[in-house]
């Protein structure tokens, strides 16, 4: 039997089940519905449901929704729907951590009850100021002392809305001494008068993350809260609020190291001053590394799982190259999808000889290296279409395209040799004319005669004129992503559109998402966003080519 290594999460978790600590694994993704999610995330979302899968357990999905300030329907939504479109199957296990606002409250009354939480009328600088340092001990709250009755009776007063924001907290009675800062009595209640987008006013307190999180993990019955490496000098926190609340069977942490990829922007707050400054289109831009910019621009669910793959799960930070991200979805799309003729900077070719009025339908094969997807026709004519960069009037040696009195191959089709262009007053060829050898169809000639170059076209007649986007990183690769004063290093070239581009006749009446590779160009897919019938518009998913190779390759 082949040896399969094992992560440490997923040691962790059978030595669990060897010992009867766990029956059934259970996993949760725990995001906040305060914006859309990123690469990063999908790393978590396919590691908690994978583990579930893996070992026959369940995979909960639950909106951590205890900051009304910032969430918003909008965010739910599209949560929602990246986590679908990658296969994360969270039917039937949807939760809200606004669920067990109830739970919650009547788990702080209980803390309080113990002795274990009080109200502070401390304001925030003044909880700072108290908490110390790394190197000084923190100092005792003044409102450490009070009752239990008096701290129920303030803790209800807070929750009928008594109280004013930022005027009491609740603070758990840990120790003011703790090396941990984070275990120096730290704030689980606040009083915040907003409406929020499920329970309405119904409340105006609301836990804290650290404190709301074990809470929700313990009534779901999550055997391993699996979370990024920030979270581990938090993991004495979980586990006293666990441990104190007195559950049966609670939660373990396991921290992992996050996803950071190089030259991409994935914090929430800049994309967030990208979109309201109107710098991208939308938590949804191509240029960006959202999951839902992923998918507008063509990426598949596939190609991500595989990045996450290769990535690897371990306890140590680590940055991987974007180029990695682009290698997935190459090795995803090249046996998949047809190859197919579109000419970005077009320019008009009049083949003379070839009969005025006639069309003629060639077969092309769809993708060479996989014969399964099978063959199409396209239509040639007397007027075709081919790349501007595909003519010179004066070329340099080994020059092996279009230029005045040399023979060239347009794909699938015939041999063609130059014998005339046409300029403009500004000097810009605006027709080449040619004649054409009809013994040469399907692009062989008949007396073995060779020729070095072969171009891509489009027949003048029947093309398609859309829209093309190219994309580059939206932030300045060379001089890194942030500048000094913390403002982004944006690229101006991060976004090429080009008009008037001529596509062969068989990418019209496309949907969204739609995926091709371009002869030459790269995989190129249809905007989901902006398209219609009558003006198609393409993304450019990846270039063709790249120099990356995987690691030990």
């Amino acid at each position: 039997m082949e040896n399969v290594s094992k992560n440490f999460i997923e040691t962790v978790i059978e030595q669990d089940i060897r010992e009867g600590r766990c029956d059934e694994v259970c996993t949760r993704f725990p995001p906040e519905p305060n914006g859309y999610l990123h690469i990063g995330h999908a790393k978590s979302i396919l590691l908690n449901y994978g583990l579930a899968q893996e070992y026959q357990g369940k995979f909960h999905v639950r909106f951590d929704d205890t900051n009304p300030t910032k969430e918003k329907p909008e965010f739910v939504e599209a949560i929602r729907a990246d986590i679908e479109w990658l296969g994360a199957d969270c039917e039937g296990n949807l939760f809200y951590a606004s669920d067990y606002f109830e739970e919650m409250y009547e788990a702080a009354v209980k803390l309080i009850k113990k002795k274990k939480a009080y109200v502070s009328d401390l304001t925030a600088d003044q909880i700072r100021e108290y908490r110390g340092t790394l190197t000084e001990p923190g100092k005792e709250d003044p409102y450490a002392s009070r009752s239990v009755e008096e701290n129920l009776q303030l803790f209800a007063d807070m929750k009928k809305g008594r109280v004013a924001d930022g005027e009491k907290v609740l603070r758990a009675r840990i120790d003011m001494s703790s090396s941990n800062i984070n275990m120096r009595d730290p704030v689980i209640y606040r009083v915040a008068h907003m409406k929020h987008h499920r329970t309405g006013e119904q409340w105006c307190i609301y836990p804290m993350y650290d404190f709301a999180h074990p809470i929700e993990d313990a009534i779901e019955r999550i055997t391993h809260s699996i979370c990024t490496l920030e979270f581990e000098d938090h993991r004495p926190l979980y586990d006293w609020v666990v441990r104190e609340l007195e559950y049966e069977n609670p939660p373990k942490q396991i921290e992992f190291a996050k996803l950071y990829l190089t030259n991409v922007v994935t914090g929430k707050r800049y994309i967030k001053r990208l979109v309201e400054e109107g710098i991208v289109d939308g938590w949804d831009d191509p240029r960006l590394v959202s999951i839902a910019a992923l998918k507008r621009r063509g990426f598949t669910p596939e190609s991500i799982k595989k990045f996450v793959e290769l990535c690897g799960v371990s306890k140590a930070n680590s940055s991987v190259d974007y180029a990695m991200l682009e290698y997935c979805i190459r090795e995803d799309l090249k046996m998949k999808k047809p190859r197919m003729m579109a000419v970005l900077d077009p320019v008009k070719v009049v083949i003379d000889n070839y009969p005025k009025g006639q069309t003629e339908q060639l077969c092309v094969v769809n993708n060479l290296e996989n014969e399964a997807l099978g063959e199409r026709t396209v239509t040639f004519s007397r007027e075709i279409f081919i790349e501007r960069e595909d003519f010179m009037e004066e070329p340099p040696k080994k020059y092996f395209r279009m230029y005045p009195g040399n023979e060239v191959r347009l794909m699938n089709a015939y041999f063609v040799t130059c014998t005339d262009y046409i300029k403009d007053s500004e000097g810009r060829v605006t027709e080449i004319h040619c004649t054409y050898d009809p013994a040469s169809r399907g692009g062989n000639s008949p007396d073995g005669r060779k020729v070095k170059g072969t171009m891509h076209w489009v027949c003048a007649l029947s093309a398609v004129n859309a829209e093309v986007r190219l994309y580059e990183n939206i932030v300045d690769e060379e001089k890194g992503v942030y500048n000094e004063d913390g403002s982004l290093n944006l690229n101006p070239n991060s976004l090429t559109v080009l008009k008037d581009c001529m596509l062969e006749e068989n990418l019209k009446d496309l949907k969204a998402y739609d995926s091709f590779q371009f002869v030459r160009q790269g995989f190129f897919c249809v905007d989901a966003k902006d398209s219609t019938k009558e003006h198609p518009v393409f993304n450019r998913i990846v270039s063709l080519k790249s120099s990356y190779k995987l690691p030990n390759a």
